[in-house]
């Protein structure tokens, strides 16, 4: 991969659409992980205003940390880097108390984490007149569907998604991010634990990128049986999460109907 062409192409993009927009700049959630490091770096890089939110939510504090080490990392960088630390435990507590109890199972509430999250950058984006800048990659977004539907996955614009996670962590090495973010195993951060994508999903980043580009080729070798685990896991979230990956489908009336 051409990482500097690749990260100038990406910049360009990113600057083409927000004047198109007509709107201000990017609003983007930190979490202290790979993309959402990479992301909010992209978008530093156009010079035009960027607010980086760090929003915990009773996480874990190795995550917390990073994300606020990344944002000092961006506005030590950029001069038109505004960060923000906005603590959403209390928020979400008075969320829970309102819900009754028979639908508070632990992924529903993941999953309220995530849409409190986007409704937080959503206040601030609309308020400061900026986009939202999406943070999932193409394994994510477009392979297993490894995201909130109206969370994480609710973005104005998506910069890195035709990148796989290797290819995110090969542009964050030509940026500098720091190594305590590239080295952190990767997390959604939906979760009072320190647990893992990998963890959560059964299979690494990298073999989740090899079933893809496996299903999508026409010529097929054997596999072993690991490989026909992962393919098996693969499949599995691709069908489980197609809803998320879809445009929204719409009941078209019949003209005689109407």
């Amino acid at each position: 991969m051409k990482e500097k062409k690749v990260i100038d192409h990406i910049v360009q993009w990113l600057d083409a659409y927000l004047a198109k927009s007509g709107l201000s700049g990017f609003t983007i959630g930190v979490s202290g992980g790979i993309d959402s490091a990479v992301t909010s770096c992209l978008c530093a890089k156009t010079g035009r205003p960027l607010l980086a939110l760090n929003m915990p939510i009773y996480q874990a504090k190795d995550q917390v940390s990073r994300s606020s080490n990344h944002i000092s990392w961006l506005k030590n960088n950029f001069d038109n880097v505004n960060g923000i630390d906005i603590e959403l435990s209390p928020v979400f507590d008075q969320i829970k108390q309102r819900f009754p109890n028979d639908i508070q199972d632990a992924l529903t509430m993941a999953n309220t984490r995530s849409r409190l999250r986007m409704l937080t950058l959503y206040a601030f984006a609309s308020n400061h007149k900026m986009l939202v800048a999406g943070t999932g990659n193409k394994v994510e977004d477009f392979g297993v569907g490894f995201y909130t539907k109206y969370g994480d996955g609710g973005v104005d614009l998506s910069p890195i998604a035709d990148l796989t996670k290797s290819q995110v962590y090969t542009i964050a090495k030509e940026l500098g991010i720091i190594d305590e973010i590239i080295k952190a195993p990767p997390t959604d951060g939906l979760w009072e634990d320190d647990r893992t994508d990998e963890s959560q999903i059964g299979a690494t980043y990298s073999e989740l990128e090899w079933a893809m580009a496996y299903l999508n080729s026409s010529q097929k070798e054997s596999l072993n049986e690991r490989q026909k685990k992962v393919i098996s896991i693969y499949q599995k979230f691709n069908t489980a999460n197609k809803h998320k990956m879809e445009a929204i489908p719409v009941c078209f009336i019949p003209n005689d109907l109407k």
